[in-house]
């Protein structure tokens, strides 16, 4: 049986491996429990899918992202999310995560549309914060709104600057060809031009944001290891509590909701390391 419930579970038995692992991507995991594992690109490592099961599905996407501070590293190509489409993430029959995920066994359209945590551990001397967390605690905005917006931001300056003015038709329009991502993000073949040229996001995770912060998030301990999933619907908290139960009745959490600065309510099990 394969989760992020159980693969939080095998991170809680063996968290002495966090103090010896010098980076995230060392640490000693189970890879019998992943359908791909690709260092450097999205997803670093998926859950394999459970063929038939009412509680688990399995097929969660996971980043790592590895700090040795109180800061979130930056989210590079790819911005977080909660949900990603799996089409999204296989792009192609040659695909090296299809192929493995196929290897592995995984009828993978079977869950189209995956959960996607991130790892993050962040150091301050002595002290540690790990969070496996859900990819909508950084969403607050829907992706396309996120890019749409920046863009708008980037036009309105330009226009005060130099003195033009675009009808609102106009603006909209301009706004709305940069509000997807793979609109400008495709490598472009210029004529006459020996290199070839390609804009990536960049994002960086706001103090709103940023779970490791103490003075935005205090309940996120230092030296401790914390599954944090979504808790926005009547029967989220329920539900994550009998996943847990199910996987382990003997763990030793601390389970506690998480009031989100700008998204809500988030369920969190902590663990001492």
């Amino acid at each position: 049986m394969y989760s992020i419930f159980h693969f939080f579970k095998f991170l809680a038995d063996n968290k002495v491996s966090f103090q010896k692992a010098g980076k995230l991507e060392d640490f000693p995991y189970d890879e019998t429990m992943f359908s791909c594992k690709n260092a450097g690109q999205f997803p670093d490592m998926a859950i394999k899918l459970n063929i038939s099961d009412s509680i688990f599905t399995g097929g969660e996407l996971l980043e790592l992202k590895d700090s040795d501070s109180y800061t979130i590293s930056s989210f590079n190509s790819t911005i977080p999310t909660g949900k990603k489409a799996i089409a999204q993430v296989i792009k192609g029959e040659n695909s090296l995560i299809k192929q493995q995920m196929e290897q592995a066994g995984d009828n993978i359209q079977n869950l189209p549309v995956r959960d996607v945590f991130y790892l993050i551990r962040g150091k301050k001397k002595d002290k540690t914060k790990i969070c496996l967390v859900h990819g909508s605690f950084f969403e607050t905005l829907q992706v396309q709104d996120l890019i749409s917006q920046s863009f708008a931001q980037v036009l309105e300056e330009r226009l005060t600057q130099s003195g033009q003015i675009l009808t609102d038709e106009m603006k909209q329009l301009l706004v709305s060809l940069f509000s997807e991502q793979a609109n400008f993000s495709k490598v472009r073949n210029i004529d006459k031009s020996s290199v070839k040229l390609r804009f990536r996001i960049m994002t960086e995770v706001k103090a709103e944001g940023n779970l490791l912060n103490n003075k935005k998030y205090p309940d996120i301990q230092d030296n401790t290891l914390n599954l944090i999933v979504p808790c926005h619907q009547d029967d989220d908290e329920k539900l994550a509590k009998q996943k847990m139960l199910i996987v382990s009745n003997s763990l030793p959490c601390k389970i506690f909701k998480l009031k989100h600065i700008l998204n809500g309510y988030f369920l969190v099990f902590q663990c001492l390391i």
